[in-house]
């Protein structure tokens, strides 16, 4: 359940190599906490560290809402497409958030467990998920690079449109691990989770 109000969060806390926030909150810093709460969302480390830039924080929220609520191509092959950059990244804030989000828009748990090693185990993916995971290995490992057998596997499955959702969805959030590594953002709780959008 979200946090009720602002009031009850303490902002006090240092949560990233950065110093806590300084109160009051930043008038956009507030909109936003605030919009998250509504929406069923905890205030997360991560939030608490966007708002020492207020603007770029509000300037990110779109691409962020988008990602999650306006995408086409199905929730389960973008959360794929995440997991396993945040995996190869070695960012896990970010593992510790979407794993779950990946159960819960349809894989299995034995897919998630074993998504770090998914290579050795394609008998437990299907032809579609086998291409998200192939394009966004060799994508993260090779500084962009995806062979012509690759991305003839994506193009089988995925229209242009669902296949730059993917892309955006894997490269924004490789750039997100890069930054959260950078501050040594540290794990949220478990009882706090982000705002789910849509399945």
């Amino acid at each position: 359940m979200s946090e009720s109000k602002l009031s009850d969060i303490d902002f006090t806390q240092k949560v990233s190599r950065l110093p806590p926030l300084k109160l009051p909150l930043d008038p956009i810093v507030e909109k936003l906490f605030e919009e998250t709460l509504s929406r069923g969302g905890h205030i997360l480390n991560l939030h608490m560290t966007n708002a020492h830039a207020p603007r770029m924080s509000k300037a990110k929220r779109p691409l962020t809402h988008a990602l999650r609520n306006d995408c086409d191509v199905a929730r389960i092959y973008r959360e794929l497409a995440i997991c396993r950059t945040a995996q190869i990244v070695g960012c896990d804030y970010e593992v510790n958030h979407h794993l779950p989000l990946l159960v819960m828009a349809g894989a299995t748990q034995e897919q998630a467990d074993n998504l770090p090693n998914w290579f050795d185990n394609r008998h437990l993916y299907d032809e579609k998920q086998l291409a998200v995971l192939a394009m966004t290995e060799e994508m993260m490992n090779n500084r962009g690079e995806v062979s012509d057998a690759t991305y003839a596997q994506v193009e089988k499955h995925f229209s242009p449109q669902e296949i730059v959702e993917l892309l955006y969805n894997s490269t924004t959030y490789y750039g997100n691990g890069l930054f959260m590594k950078a501050l040594r953002l540290q794990k949220d709780t478990p009882d706090k989770k982000a705002a789910p959008g849509k399945f």
